[in-house]
């Protein structure tokens, strides 16, 4: 895992997101409108109100990437994590997860929340080694695959 490096959103980028998203979506779950309205213009949807998407790239090759949406100058989402399945089980969802965190506690996030589903029990797990807890979800969620929420203090108020 040497030549792993994890980098910002750039517009060439765009098309691996979209696609790292869509292959693990459409293999478990069903693609929803809410997807299609992030995967299909990242810029817009998480970007351009104060957002950020990685990516870990394996030389050149996006594998993983993962979105901090802004919701509030205080609240970021982690979303949209997603690792090829060639790179699986090699740490890179857990590079991407923390240098996401990293990216919202240095925008002054004081908290990062996440919506998953229970049946994706790895993923729960990568989040709970993060730091996130479980929660109550205080709105309802967007998807219809999301039936679990956690959340992680960070910033001044956890410091």
């Amino acid at each position: 895992m040497t030549d792993i490096r994890i980098v910002s959103y750039r517009r060439d980028l765009a098309p691996a997101f979209q696609q790292l998203n869509l292959d693990w979506i459409e293999w478990l779950f069903v693609v929803e409108d809410a997807d299609r309205k992030v995967l299909g213009d990242p810029e817009r949807a998480i970007i351009a109100p104060g957002g950020q998407i990685l990516f870990a790239l394996d030389a050149d090759e996006p594998i993983g990437t993962v979105a901090m949406i802004r919701y509030s100058v205080a609240r970021y989402e982690l979303a949209k994590m997603a690792v090829a399945s060639s790179h699986q089980r090699r740490g890179i969802g857990e590079l991407l997860g923390a240098a996401a965190i990293a990216f919202a506690r240095d925008a002054g996030a004081e908290t990062v929340f996440l919506l998953t589903n229970s049946s994706l029990a790895g993923a729960i797990r990568l989040y709970e080694r993060l730091g996130f807890r479980h929660g109550v979800d205080p709105d309802p969620p967007e998807y219809a695959r999301a039936d679990v929420y956690m959340e992680l203090p960070i910033g001044r108020m956890a410091s």
